[in-house]
């Protein structure tokens, strides 16, 4: 894969690469209007897509940092975004072009104030895994295996300047609209500046790993604090398969099976246990170890869930009170999804929209275990979002909608849901967790 030599850092350089991506995106539509004049067929609008998502991503991936964690996020969104822009955003998660030697070492010795040939025994400046805001290399010490994370230079500084320019595209995407908004855009600058902060990561990775490694079937890395800084993690190497590459090649329904209980635990301990949640679920953080246990890396995104939230979020997902109008549209008001500024017309739309996702995406929770290898369950989600995404009365309306808390408490679910699909996990036990405690 071709290297970069450098990153522009600065609000002018890196707003002017977006803008030259704009005027690509721009010319593609131009063209699709041309085409749609004389082939009016849908292969024009897949095209069209196509085209601006290789631009759009190519654009990012030079930029790195929270423009390309943003697309990392969306990625995930599968029920959003045409299936051209999930193909292509999804690379963000662990396929992205890596840092050149020469700017690895310049970049170490700047974060760390040594060579990496003076910390380390043997460290390879030729990255094996790059991401969206950092870098993973191979070294040694005293005859130990490491993973070295390296975060790319000027991305910590760039949050707030590359959110400015992301935000104009999420606000029409998503319909949010009053000053309310920048309640979720504060959020996620919030969780992106926690995410460049690898002390931080560090401190949660042991945490995590410490509160949760009694769960069968979980593997964890050990960190070394004192081989890290707040640009830089050392780490065992953990030698497996990424979970992508693993599901495509399996064929062991038990292996799924047991795989699938695994993640599954892991997520609802965190979240009905510890309350506090790796909210970033997608494959580039999950490997598959040669004895088949499952591997969980990166513990940047961690999202506490307070209890003024997480009670009324798992109680609006009981059957009782999906089934009961008047205990539904109390949970509605008190997770912020109705608002007292509301018109009968919003009222009426935004209850009967959460009713039938809620009423879908609930069901696992409904049963004692779930087949998440349903594709009959997925197809339902998925023709749900879509008919959302594209209604017209949807768009006339404020899309600011819910706690701020949804963001990333929302981004998890689906990133777990999508995993157990992944995986075909069948026979899950949705409430095995409690078992664990």
């Amino acid at each position: 894969m071709k290297t970069i030599d450098r990153i522009p850092t600065s609000k002018i350089q890196r707003a002017t690469k977006l803008v030259t991506t704009g005027a690509k995106v721009g010319r593609n539509y131009l063209q699709y209007y041309g085409e749609k004049l004389v082939n009016p067929k849908e292969e024009s609008k897949v095209k069209l897509n196509q085209k601006n998502a290789d631009d759009i991503y190519d654009g990012l991936k030079s930029l790195k940092g929270s423009a390309l964690k943003v697309a990392q996020m969306l990625s995930m969104e599968k029920s959003i975004l045409p299936q051209a822009y999930v193909e292509k955003f999804s690379l963000a998660q662990f396929s992205v072009p890596p840092l050149s030697a020469p700017l690895v070492i310049k970049t170490f010795k700047k974060y760390f104030g040594k060579h990496p040939n003076d910390i380390y025994d043997e460290f390879d400046p030729n990255s094996v895994n790059a991401a969206s805001i950092g870098q993973v290399h191979q070294a040694q010490k005293h005859g130990k295996k490491l993973a070295v994370k390296i975060q790319y230079p000027g991305v910590a500084k760039s949050i707030v300047s590359d959110l400015a320019l992301v935000k104009p595209v999420a606000i029409r995407m998503f319909n949010i609209k009053g000053k309310d908004s920048d309640k979720y855009f504060k959020e996620v600058e919030d969780k992106l500046a926690e995410e460049t902060n690898y002390i931080l990561e560090v401190e949660q990775s042991q945490a995590v790993a410490e509160a949760c490694r009694h769960i069968p079937n979980l593997l964890f890395p050990r960190y070394y604090p004192e081989l890290s800084s707040e640009r830089i993690i050392t780490m065992d190497w953990m030698t497996g398969e990424h979970l992508s590459e693993f599901v495509a090649r399996n064929t062991d329904q038990e292996v799924s099976n047991t795989l699938g209980q695994a993640l599954w635990d892991f997520y609802m301990y965190q979240m009905h246990i510890l309350k506090k949640v790796h909210a970033d679920p997608h494959p580039g953080n999950f490997l598959i170890s040669p004895d088949n246990q499952l591997i969980v890396l990166d513990f940047g995104c961690m999202k506490t869930v307070p209890e003024e939230f997480y009670k009324p979020y798992f109680e609006m997902a009981e059957k009782e009170c999906i089934e009961n109008p008047e205990m539904f549209m109390e949970k509605l008001y008190e997770l912020e999804i109705l608002r007292d500024d509301d018109s009968k017309e919003e009222i009426e739309f935004f209850s009967s929209m959460f009713y039938d996702m809620l009423s879908l995406f609930t069901q696992p929770f409904h049963n004692e275990t779930f087949d998440f290898s349903d594709p009959g369950f997925f197809e339902k989600v998925g023709q749900l979002g879509e008919r959302y995404a594209k209604s017209t009365e949807l768009k006339n309306m404020n899309g600011n909608r819910g706690s701020k808390h949804f963001i990333y408490i929302n981004r998890t679910f689906f990133g777990l849901y999508n995993l157990m699909f992944d995986l075909k996990a069948k026979d899950v036990s949705i409430q095995n967790f409690y078992q664990l405690v």
